[in-house]
């Protein structure tokens, strides 16, 4: 081939024979189950229903808060054991996040589904004060005492030096009785641990907007309060205060704390993006909310002007009464014994044969999974503290019914039932963490069919100009990557004064769509 023939193949060759096609973005989150109320305890049913209906909420809202307010109400009265003859116990404590737009009727939600405990706790708060008037009158009355005794040992120690005045020796105060708490909101963690100390049996940590606290808890002055927490939610660990200002030693035997709240889409996906890369969150602390909601919101809103469902809400205090006032020997539960024959550990409830193997075919599956290296670290650590969540469940769902002895079968596969709809909303979770990058990434592709990036044009020239969804450094860095991954751009490495920048070149393949 003579050599004006081949300048005239290359001035004819095709532009676009050397670029791949671009794959597709992602579109969206992934789906998520819907809630079925046959996860509920069959006693609350009707009252979550009756709920839902009134205040035209979603579902899962009421569910997962109802969940967390039994889980704290049995706290540290029992626990669970999953295996046959192991003395690995949970806790059926439970840590819940909402999740959902603005004006979606979180909160409400919550807070009728929170009635019940704070209905207990009105009632604490009362006896309270009926024991705190006669502390009053006893506190004066020992006072009356020990200054008569005082005074009878000074007569007599004036008689002979060496009498024996332990008769006469009072304490020096009647202990004041403590008001038994339900729940926290606005408190340190010094002061939540005091609560705790008053309170064996755990408290609930409720806070309407949840991820403020999850980010101040990544502050490196509170480190301190971040592992009180995270070691709360294990429900069996002792802990201890050693403070100079309020003494040392402040132990507190075991560590047992619920948490609830909600938050917004773009809030939960900033404070997962930043744990998941390697953030001050990246120790587990969002993978131990095991009830994690994030429902689709739609269907047609209806006005509903009723009177709540009497009934069904008597029956709901009824269950939350029967559980606070529960003893385990009621229900049948086991207790460990030590060398001296005495009890020692937490009662506990293992599953009956048949769901004691369900639950067993069901572990086997995920500590498969769990080692196959298929899931996201984030997601792998996530379903690994289902190991707790389930045999929780399956424990608050067992007594929330008034059932005794060992966890049936039913009650195991309810349990596991919600870890499969639990799962979809945790995907939802962290699939969320590339939603931005997403947005960021079509305006891009936006940009220059529009032409206002070149088709080459380095990263500072799509974040200087402050457009939509791209004026943040690193989420248009995390875009570029994305789309280069996607083959969207090409990214060369050019010498520019003295410094080495990435230059991005567009695919004409993909500027033709």
């Amino acid at each position: 081939m003579s050599l004006l023939a081949r300048l005239d193949e290359l001035n004819f060759a095709d532009p676009l024979a050397d670029w791949p096609e671009p794959q597709p973005l992602p579109d969206g989150l992934p789906s998520v189950a819907a809630f079925d109320f046959a996860l509920l305890p069959d006693t609350l049913k009707p009252w979550a229903a009756d709920i839902v209906d009134r205040v035209q909420c979603a579902p899962d809202f009421v569910a997962v808060t109802i969940m967390a307010a039994l889980g704290t109400v049995l706290g540290r009265k029992m626990g669970m054991r999953p295996q046959n003859q192991t003395d690995w116990t949970v806790t059926p404590n439970q840590w819940a996040l909402v999740v959902g737009r603005p004006g979606v009727l979180k909160s409400p939600a919550m807070e009728a589904a929170l009635s019940p405990l704070k209905r207990l706790a009105a009632q604490a708060t009362e006896l309270h004060r009926m024991e705190m008037q006669d502390h009053k009158f006893a506190a004066k009355l020992f006072k009356l005492r020990a200054d008569e005794s005082e005074k009878a040992a000074r007569k007599l120690l004036a008689k002979d030096a060496n009498a024996d005045l332990s008769q006469y020796l009072l304490d020096a105060e009647i202990e004041a009785p403590a008001l038994r708490r339900y729940i926290a909101n606005d408190t340190t963690a010094a002061a939540l641990g005091e609560l705790h100390r008053q309170n064996h049996n755990g408290l609930l940590v409720f806070r309407d907007e949840l991820v403020s606290l999850l980010k101040a808890l990544d502050r490196e002055d509170n480190a301190e309060a971040r592992g009180f927490y995270l070691t709360g939610w294990n429900g069996d660990s002792p802990y201890t205060f050693d403070r100079i200002m309020r003494g040392m030693n402040l132990h507190i035997p075991a560590v047992c704390l619920s948490l609830l709240g909600s938050t917004q889409p773009g809030r939960i996906a900033d404070y997962v993006r930043h744990a998941v890369r390697g953030g001050s969150g990246d120790d587990g602390l969002i993978q131990r909310f095991g009830l994690l909601v994030w429902p689709d919101i739609g269907g047609e809103w209806r006005n509903v002007d009723r009177f709540p469902d009497s009934d069904a809400k008597r029956e709901a205090n009824r269950v939350f009464d029967y559980l606070d006032k529960l003893e385990p020997e009621q229900v049948g539960a086991l207790q460990d014994t030590d060398h001296n024959g005495q009890p020692d550990g937490l009662p506990y409830l293992r599953f009956d044969d048949a769901g004691g193997e369900i639950f067993l075919e069901w572990r086997t599956q995920l500590e498969t999974r769990l080692r196959n290296g298929e899931l996201h670290p984030a997601m792998e650590s996530h379903l690994a503290k289902y190991r707790k969540l389930v045999p929780g469940l399956a424990l608050i769902l067992h007594l929330a019914e008034g059932k005794h002895g060992p966890v049936t079968e039913r009650t195991t596969l309810q349990a596991l039932a919600w870890a499969e709809y639990l799962e979809t909303h945790a995907q939802r979770a962290y699939a969320s963490v590339s939603s931005p990058e997403v947005a960021a990434a079509k305006a891009i592709l936006q940009r220059i069919r529009k032409g206002d990036l070149k088709t080459r044009f380095s990263s500072r020239d799509v974040w200087r100009p402050g457009w939509a969804h791209l004026s943040d450094r690193q989420l248009v860095a995390d875009a570029l990557e994305l789309l280069t991954d996607l083959d969207w751009l090409r990214s060369h490495r050019q010498e520019t004064a003295g410094r080495t920048a990435t230059i991005y070149e567009a695919n004409p393949k993909g500027l033709q769509s």
